[in-house]
């Protein structure tokens, strides 16, 4: 068929062609900085309001896009050209490939179908530079904002559920499918203190609003409350891990944190409890304090949450209604109000504030589970969800969400910074983004090869007074991490 050799001795030399003048535009970029060096120094001696790091990150950007976009003008020239030449040879050489006789009508459809792929190869090209350069500038953004501060290893397994401390000293707690819950130095990442009372997997933890009180809820379809008295280590001098690389990188398991190196090992054990809230046939999937710390709410994979007193551990009154297992529950700061979430797509609004009367409230509008659905300052109530969107809600108006976020991942435990109303998001796909409440979005936690988590986010807590942390991360990936998140700054740049 020399035909089709050609063909295919042509098509070599268009990609020899092609790949020679790519070698040769990489060779200029050189020298396309030289020229584009003198606009660049008149720009940097204008006067300018932003800081000059920021300034000088801007330049560099704007540069890169100014060379991408010239490469990319120069190669479609090229493709044009090669196209033209193309359509000469295919209009040359129509009488004779595969010796019949080809149409006008045959010689534009072959000629269109080659124009066709070459024109998505240049606009593959035009989207995977673009993007590069705008992600590049989001994570150099979002680095400049939020910054791993401190890692806190030493559970074996996974970890559900992250809190911190309200009354002093303010300690940081998680919770471990590993059958624990540990207690950890803020600034120093040392755990302080190990509970294994439980024989289940510890799927929350919360602290009581005025005492050295933890609640935890298990696997073990009980809940307890225990005491713990510790002693802050001196801080040490942190280490520099704001330094990472610019792309993500994907990290295999081998790359997470050593669970030998068990940095529970020498820390006090706390082995009972000193109330065991018992009643549930089924896991306890979430716990949380009333307000005043002399109750206490769990909500269980029996389809019930249950409202206990924590000093007679009776059982005060069993909340039904969800047609299938509940996923967590939470309680309002200064009322007596409850929401628990459930798999039956909808969180309900429980009203304790009135002894006689305890009225219910359904909240519908997600499509799958409900992970998740907290209080925020004034009369609204966040709800994430398996179906990608987290809703914000007036209590006053139940019937549709005055606010909602879309994302490209699945929500596990949300948790609002009260005073600044920032939603922080934990994703399944190890991402973590912080929202506002009209649902802009302010920044996405760095995440690289160095730091961030490796597997799913499970859950995030707030810390507004801390002056080191203010945020805490907690995954499957068997850690938690600490973060400093300038919100001046975040609330600026929006």
């Amino acid at each position: 068929m020399p035909t089709e050799s050609g063909s295919c001795s042509t098509a070599r030399q268009a990609k020899q062609k092609r790949k020679s003048h790519s070698l040769s535009i990489r060779r200029t970029n050189s020298s396309e900085q030289e020229r584009t060096g003198l606009p660049r120094d008149m720009l940097e001696g204008q006067d300018s309001k932003l800081p000059s790091s920021v300034r000088s990150t801007l330049l560099e950007l704007f540069g890169q896009i100014e060379r991408e976009f010239e490469n990319l003008y120069i190669e479609n020239l090229e493709l044009r050209r090669e196209i033209e030449t193309l359509n000469d040879r295919l209009a040359a050489e129509g009488q004779a490939i595969d010796g019949a006789e080809l149409s006008k009508g045959q010689l534009k459809t072959k000629a269109s179908h080659s124009t066709s792929q070459l024109s998505q190869k240049l606009k593959t090209t035009y989207k995977a530079s673009t993007s590069k350069i705008v992600s590049s500038f989001k994570t150099t953004t979002s680095r400049a904002v939020c910054q791993l501060v401190k890692e806190y290893i030493g559970h074996r397994d996974g970890i559900w559920d992250v809190s911190v401390a309200r009354t002093q000293p303010v300690v940081l707690g998680t919770a471990s499918a590993d059958h624990t819950a540990l207690l950890w130095s803020i600034e120093t990442g040392r755990s302080l203190a190990k509970y294994t009372g439980h024989v289940g997997s510890v799927n929350s933890i919360k602290f009581h609003p005025s005492e050295q009180l933890a609640l935890t809820a298990s696997g073990d379809q009980t809940a307890h409350v225990w005491r713990y008295a510790v002693q802050l280590p001196t801080p040490q001098p942190a280490a520099d891990t704001s330094l990472c690389g610019e792309d993500e990188v994907e990290c295999s398991d081998k790359d997470e944190p050593d669970a030998d190196a068990d940095a529970s090992s020498d820390c006090p054990t706390i082995r009972a409890p000193l109330t065991s809230l018992k009643s549930h046939q089924g896991v306890v999937i979430a716990a949380d304090w009333l307000v005043g710390g002399k109750q206490a709410v769990t909500a269980s994979w029996d389809r019930t949450a249950n409202l206990y007193d924590v000093e007679t551990s009776e059982l005060v009154h069993s909340l039904t209604g969800h047609d299938q297992e509940l996923t967590h529950c939470c309680t309002h700061p200064t009322q007596r109000l409850v929401v628990t979430s459930s798999r039956d797509t909808t969180f309900r609004l429980w009203d304790f504030r009135d002894p006689s009367i305890h009225s219910v409230n359904v909240f519908q509008g997600h499509t799958d589970t409900v992970t998740s659905a907290v209080f925020t300052v004034g009369d609204n109530v966040v709800s994430g969800s398996d179906d990608r969107t987290v809703k914000v809600w007036d209590l006053k108006n139940m019937r549709s969400p005055i606010a909602t976020i879309r994302t490209d991942s699945a929500i596990n435990r949300i948790n609002v910074c009260v005073g600044q109303k920032i939603i922080a998001l934990p994703h399944d796909n190890r991402q973590v983004r912080l929202f506002d409440m009209s649902g802009v979005r302010l920044a996405r936690l760095p995440r690289s090869s160095r730091q961030g988590h490796r597997r799913m986010v499970c859950g995030s807590a707030w810390s507004e007074d801390h002056p080191v942390c203010n945020l805490f991360t907690c995954g499957f990936d068997r850690q938690a991490i600490g973060w400093n998140i300038n919100i001046p700054a975040l609330l600026q740049e929006k």
